[in-house]
Order: structure tokens, then sequence, then C-alpha cells
């Protein structure tokens, strides 16, 4: 099972088009501003879609199909998840994205510094540079073991291959490559995924087929069966409240993800690229859990599919299902087209990652930490090489986590929900509280963090969405009792929710409230579509 001359042909163009466009964005960029927020001058609606493109990486496009028609306890309960995200979009655009925004920070953990001190922002700093980087390589690992079995060439090979070229054109052009990159990475990977199904559905002789064909158990999308303390992760409970901790924590505190947020032409526009992505970011998810549907309806028509699937550690491996489909029964060229979604899937999250992990760095790092002098010229070139450093470490991280789960999008979020939770403790405590200092959140932190790594190793039966809850839990109570010992005063009052809500009329040119209102219906919505299923 290879590609053909052809399907490389395709592959090769659009890669060295994405290098190209990159020299092109990279015309005028003189500083920091241009090359981590792309001049503050992108529109809402190409954040959004970029922000969707980073979400539908190769996590998703490989582990949801799995997940969905393979998985112990899997199926369309994963649509759960996506229950929790429009009201988490309402929280961002209430409490933490307009007051970033309205800072004027480059790195979301300069608000950290305004409200406690250095060391707590650096210490976020460096949990989001470890935890960002590791969970990313799960992104490489996915994809490089798709081009690995469908080219014949060593795994090594193709994690560096991908690593190089996204390394390439992101350093290059920094957060203008990244965003305009995803958006044609978007539209690429929608057409992939459409083109994938309707031959599925083909295969299985109909839509109707195709529905009948797939187990009714793993049609299901609401389980109420527990409230996931029993082992079972994915229940409604832990999936919902979890999940939107969980949101809060990556949109609102992840620099992957503020840092596009941050680079739009005013506040209205970072809450209108929140306020799409709480709306279209469903049907995205509900496209490649159908997806999974049709694989999982195929399969069952025709079990022998199963041995056409790689063994690892003696057992299919499930996220390779999708492109061991295409490879069997695309024609030549469509192939190809298919292959450059997986990439696109996998450049989008990859790409993002490395240009915040390379603004983190030299934000919280070099200037503010260790307070290094850089001229415009300097701090351009410093920021370059930061971002071919990370990307170097994210690719070298893809050797280490293909056994954390049987599915790569479970992995994904297990990583990420280790410090989730605490991260956002920390924030909120920032936001919320006066007295509160550094060394109570960072106590916190710490607590919250090792609490969860204790329910993953030891207390395994607690559902890990819940982890992002405890974790943030512990550290917001942890951080607020230590203001019973609290020896310094600071003042604070204008960098919390409160004094920026009184101060705040003037920066908004729009009236968000009806648009609460529309994601709010729409989160219920949604719910009430899961239950039908």
């Amino acid at each position: 099972m290879q590609l053909h001359f052809l399907d490389w042909t395709i592959i090769i163009l659009y890669l060295i088009g994405m290098i190209g466009l990159s020299f092109f964005l990279a015309k005028g960029q003189k500083n920091k501003k241009d090359y981590y927020l792309g001049g503050n001058n992108t529109g809402a609606w190409p954040i959004a879609i970029s922000t969707m493109a980073t979400q539908c990486s190769t996590n998703s496009i490989l582990g949801a199909p799995a997940f969905v028609a393979f998985s112990i306890g899997g199926g369309m309960l994963w649509l759960q998840y996506e229950l929790a995200v429009p009201f988490a979009m309402i929280f961002l655009m209430i409490f933490l994205l307009p007051l970033y925004r309205k800072l004027g920070i480059i790195s979301v953990y300069a608000y950290l510094e305004k409200r406690f001190d250095k060391k707590t922002r650096l210490s976020l700093s460096l949990l989001f540079q470890f935890i960002r980087a590791f969970a990313t390589g799960v992104t490489v690992y996915g994809i490089s073991i798709v081009i690995a079995y469908c080219t014949g060439i060593s795994f090594t090979l193709a994690v560096i291959m991908l690593g190089v070229i996204t390394i390439i054109y992101d350093s290059i052009g920094g957060m203008k490559a990244v965003i305009y990159s995803d958006v044609i990475q978007m539209i690429i990977l929608y057409l992939a995924i459409f083109i994938t199904i309707f031959v599925a559905i083909s295969l299985c002789g109909g839509f109707s087929e195709t529905l009948a064909s797939f187990s009714s158990q793993r049609m299901r999308a609401i389980d109420f069966s527990s409230a996931g303390f029993d082992g079972n992760s994915f229940t409604f409970l832990p999936m919902l409240i979890g999940g939107f901790f969980l949101y809060v924590s990556y949109y609102g505190c992840d620099q992957s993800q503020v840092q596009r947020e941050l680079s739009t032409k005013s506040v209205d526009d970072t809450n209108k690229a929140l306020f799409l992505n709480g709306i279209l970011r469903f049907p995205l998810v509900l496209t490649y859990c159908f997806l999974g549907i049709c694989i999982g309806a195929y399969v069952a028509k025709h079990p022998e599919f199963i041995k056409l699937l790689p063994l690892e550690n003696g057992n299919p491996n499930y996220n390779l299902s999708v492109p061991v489909f295409v490879i069997k029964y695309f024609p030549i060229g469509a192939v190809g087209l298919v292959m450059v979604g997986l990439f696109s899937a996998a450049m989008s999250s990859l790409d993002s990652t490395i240009n915040s992990l390379s603004a983190t760095t030299m934000q919280d790092v070099f200037k503010s930490y260790l307070q290094k002098d850089f001229s415009e010229k300097q701090e351009l070139l410093a920021s370059k090489a930061l971002t071919i450093f990370w990307g170097s470490v994210c690719t070298f991280f893809a050797f280490y986590v293909g056994n954390i789960s049987d599915s790569i999008i479970v992995s994904m979020n297990k990583i990420g929900s280790l410090a989730n939770g605490p991260i956002l403790g920390v924030f909120l405590l920032g936001i919320l509280t006066q007295k509160v200092n550094g060394t109570g959140a960072i106590t916190g932190l710490v607590l919250g963090f090792m609490t969860n790594v204790i329910f993953w190793v030891f207390i395994p039966d607690v559902s890990w969405p819940w982890w992002n809850v405890i974790g943030c839990l512990i550290c917001f109570g942890i951080g607020y009792l230590s203001t019973i010992f609290k020896t310094e005063t600071k003042e604070v009052e204008q960098y919390t929710f409160k004094h920026f809500q009184k101060n705040s009329k003037d920066i908004f040119k729009t009236d968000w409230k009806k648009y609460y209102y529309i994601l709010a219906i729409w989160g219920l919505f949604i719910f009430t579509l899961c239950l039908l299923f």
C-alpha cells in the first residue's frame, strides 16, 4: 500500500505552496508584533477558521473515527464533549479575552506578572511550554505513522520530514503564515473528509444502509449511566462539566490559542472570532465523527478490512483505518488530495504550537525573567530561531507518545487534562480575587497538578475529563486559603475582572448580550440533537 507518483506530486506541490505562501506573508515583517500577532490586522473570520483548523488536527481526523468505530466504550459519545463549547465561549467573551486584549500583551502569561509577579508568569509559561510541546508530539506521531505506512519510508524519516517542512514555513511567515495557511488547510481538509464519507457510503450501499450497518449501541451520543467515577470516562457529566473547564482553559489560558485571538484588529473582532468558533465547531466535529460511522459500517459489512491494518503491540492500529481505506478504494490523484488533508491537519496544529512556544520563551523567559535587551531586528531573528528550536523539540517528543492510549484523540486530551485545570485556577485567582498573591497561586498550581497525576496513576477509575475540574478547584481553593497567611500587599485592582467591567464601555462597539443568548440556545440545540441519536 503505497502512494502513486501522481499522489506524491500533489502532496509535494502543496508543501512547496505552503513555503511559498510563508515567504509572501513575511514581506514587511519588521518586529515582534508583526511576527507574533500578524501586525494586529487580521479579521475575525480567518482567526476563527484557523482556530478550528488547529482543533481539527490529525488527532481528530485519525483518532475520532477510530474512537467512534472501534474504541472500547467509544462511539458517538465523543459528541458530549462538544456540549460545553458554546458555554465556554460565553465565559471567555465575558471574563478573559477582552481583558487580555485591552492590556495589549503578546504572551497571555504576561497578565500573571501584572497581577501577581514574575515567578508566577515564568512558572505558568514553563508548564505550558512542556505540556504543549509534549502533547504536540502526539500530533506529529499521528501523521507520521500514516506517512510511514503509506509510503514505505521509516517512521523516523516521516517524523523528520513533517517537522522540517512545518518549521520552515512557520519560522519564515510567523503568525500570518499560521493563520492563512490554516484557512487553506481547513478548506482542503473538509473537502477530503466529505470525499471519504461519500465513497464509504457508496461502498456500503447508500446512506440508509450505512446507518443500518453501524452498531446501534455506538450510535448513542449521550450516556447518563454514571458520573464517571467507575472507570467509565465517556459519560454525560464528566464530558459536559469537565469539557467546560477544559475549553475555558484551552481557549483562554493556552498561548497557542490565545495568541491567535490577540491578533485581531479590535476587541470586538476577538469576541466575534470566539462566537464563530462556538457556532461552527460542532458541525465540524459531527462531520468527522460521522466519518467514523461510515468506516465502522463498512467494516461491519467487510470485516476482512481489519486485516489490512498494521499491528501495534499485537493489535490492529485502528488510528490508521481512514488512510488505509483511502489508499484501498480511492483513485489515483484523489488519494493525494486526502493525504494533503491529513498533512494539513497535522501542520495546522504544529505551526501554531511552535509559534506560541517561541513567543512565550522570548517574552516570558528572555525578556521578562532574564531581562535581556534586544533591538527590533535582533528580537525578530531570535524569535525565528526559537521557532526552529521548539519545532525540533516537538518533533523529538513524537518518538515517545505512541502508547498512552488506543486512540490518539484520547491521548491528546489526557495529556492536556493534567494541567488545564490548575492553569485555569491560577488565572481565575487573578481575575476574580484581589488578595491572593503569587506564592499562593503557585502553591495551588503545584498541588492541583500533583493531584491530577495521583488520579492518573493511582485512581484510574475517575474519568479523566474530571481532572480539569479537580485540578482547577484544588488550585483555586488552596490559592484562596493562602490569603490567611498573606504578608504582602500589591495594588492589583486594575487587573481584575471587576475593575475591567467598570471601565470597559469604551472598548466595545457591539452589544454582545444577544450573542451570548445565541450561543446558549445553540448549546441547548446541540444537546437536543445528541439525545436524538
